[in-house]
């Protein structure tokens, strides 16, 4: 299967999700949160610098338990500025 490229645009979402898993880890080691996670350091730290901008669901979830963040503050924080005021920030995870 290839994968199309990623847009701008989902490259900067990809990294404004990296930013707030970060600040929501605050002074735990990125281990720490990716073992509460169920997922390997190294995807955590993947995610975290926007070299995989586009995790699955359940990866998402599974961080946002871990950190205690909910999935709509989640979806919130991903919607890019120019992506209108109409929409529900539930597509900005979606890809």
């Amino acid at each position: 299967m290839v994968r199309t490229p990623l847009t701008p645009g989902e490259r900067e979402r990809g990294e404004r999700f990296g930013v707030l898993l970060r600040e929501a880890r605050g002074g735990r080691s990125m281990v720490e949160v990716a073992a509460a996670a169920g997922v390997s350091a190294e995807t955590l730290r993947k995610i975290e610098t926007g070299r995989a901008p586009t995790p699955s669901f359940f990866t998402v979830a599974a961080l946002a338990y871990a950190l205690g963040l909910s999935l709509d503050e989640l979806a919130a924080a991903a919607v890019l500025p120019d992506a209108g005021e109409s929409g529900s920030g539930a597509e900005a995870l979606s890809a």
